[in-house]
């Protein structure tokens, strides 16, 4: 079965194949009660937003996300960085996503990033992020999801620069055009990399083959 990736605006994005998953859905358009499972990076509003999480959600859809969002939820499935939840033939792992020299994503809140394995394919949402050592350990990445907007993540080169760290096959860059950071941003992160850059507009979709 073909994966499908499709970025629905700044940080969402919603990946379709034998599960349907959603990551951090916000200002869905809407109800289309199709997520098999949703996976939230953090609380920040722009990311945890309980009303699009349940217009997304199956009606036994499961939420997995880090421990505030499930607190301020009063439902879902804890996730710590390094951990792991499988459903069906899907598979996520959780990795660190925090600021190195800002204060807005602190590493001891243990916020996150996310590897999903569905149908083959093994795709990395970085979360809001800068370039953590944990990104080492990386392997067999087919698309990279990167922040590149800057203020409360790594900008467009520091992006690039943290590609040197696990090179995927191919980088999709986000949270741009909403909160902060301009199509320009992705643009300048593309130039920055020698490795394969698709610049979305919301709403797009691509096959991953």
């Amino acid at each position: 079965m073909p994966v499908i990736l499709s970025w629905l605006g700044h940080a969402s994005f919603l990946i379709s194949g034998s599960s349907t998953v959603y990551i951090d859905p916000w200002k869905i358009d809407g109800e289309p009660h199709d997520g098999d499972i949703v996976l939230v990076s953090h609380s920040h509003y722009d990311h945890l937003s309980p009303e699009d999480i349940r217009a997304v959600s199956k009606e036994k859809g499961r939420i997995v996300g880090s421990g505030d969002v499930v607190e301020e939820l009063g439902y879902g499935q804890v996730m710590l960085p390094g951990g792991e939840y499988t459903l069906d033939e899907l598979k996520i792992q959780g990795v660190a996503a925090y600021n190195l020299d800002k204060e807005f994503h602190p590493k001891e809140n243990g916020w996150l990033g996310f590897i999903i394995e569905l149908d083959g394919k093994r795709i990395y949402y970085a979360g809001d992020t800068d370039a953590v050592t944990e990104m080492e350990g990386l392997e067999n990445i087919d698309v990279a999801l990167l922040p590149v907007g800057g203020t409360y993540t790594f900008d467009a080169a520091e992006a690039a620069g943290a590609l040197k760290a696990f090179k995927p096959k191919k980088v999709i860059p986000y949270h741009w055009g909403a909160v902060v950071g301009h199509r320009k941003d992705a643009v300048k992160f593309a130039k920055k990399t020698d490795l394969p850059v698709e610049i979305l507009s919301p709403m797009d979709s691509i096959y991953l083959d």
